[in-house]
């Protein structure tokens, strides 16, 4: 499932980063392999990255909508602007796969806490701080973790479909105190993004079950999906590198045989 426009706006920002860390080295030495022979053209490549960030920051992004709703997802978030799609084949049946993603852990998913530690350093450096996704135990299961801090179980349907959600921007003032599904599926007040997150589990017989995962979000209003935008595109290929780690802890975990 594609979204080219946030897309190109992951690539233009990602462009942007790595021409303004050559242009930030060249600065101080100037890196002549990469023909930046001089700290003028290093500057040159520092504000051309500096262009390119900016430009797929403000990238537009538009709204789409879920044409046949065909999962609990669909139900839940059937509108949004950010979206990502990943997916593996698993050798097991759809009731293990369902029991192995509320059993995996954080210490399971390659990259996991090396990635969430580059996201949020502030909370791997307090140890022994409140726990969250961002902070996870290595042993706990990490769904666990995430629906006890912050993520709400939307829906869990064993063999089916396990769905999560949380608000990713809320205003500063307080959060209405969401109550229930209904309360987040309706919430729709400017100043909120709601992102939600499913595994959804597909028999393909022969004793094959296609695992997929898709996370989206939804901004309420264009000051809050500009600000979204701008965030979502720089954390996009490490996000990206988590879903699929954890697609294979996942499958890892549910192809396993009993000790």
């Amino acid at each position: 499932m594609r979204d080219p426009v946030n897309l190109a706006g992951v690539l233009l920002v990602d462009a942007g980063l790595v021409a303004g860390f050559l242009g930030l080295v060249s600065l101080a030495w100037p890196l002549r392999f990469l023909g930046i022979r001089t700290r003028r053209r290093g500057a040159v490549w520092l504000a051309s990255g500096a262009v390119l960030g900016l430009a797929g920051m403000a990238l537009p992004a538009p709204l789409r909508r879920v044409q046949e709703r065909a999962s609990r997802l669909d139900e839940i978030i059937p509108a949004y602007q950010f979206s990502e799609h990943h997916e593996i084949r698993v050798r097991a049946s759809p009731e293990k796969i369902h029991d192995a993603i509320w059993k995996v852990t954080a210490e399971e998913i390659r990259l996991f806490r090396t990635l969430t530690w580059i996201r949020a350093p502030r909370l791997s450096r307090a140890g022994g701080g409140r726990e969250s996704i961002l902070n996870a135990p290595a042993k706990k299961p990490i769904l666990e973790v995430a629906t006890s801090s912050g993520f709400a179980l939307l829906a869990d349907q064993p063999g089916r479909e396990v769905v999560v959600g949380t608000l990713v921007v809320a205003p500063s003032r307080p959060r209405e105190h969401l109550t229930s599904l209904q309360d987040y599926i309706d919430l729709d007040a400017p100043g909120y993004a709601k992102a939600v997150m499913n595994f959804r589990l597909e028999d393909e017989g022969g004793g094959w079950t296609r695992l997929t995962t898709e996370t989206r979000v939804y901004a309420t209003d264009a000051s809050t999906r500009r600000r979204f935008a701008a965030y979502w595109r720089v954390i996009y290929p490490g996000s990206a590198l988590i879903r699929r780690m954890w697609l294979r802890a996942i499958r890892d975990r549910a192809e396993a045989r009993p000790d």
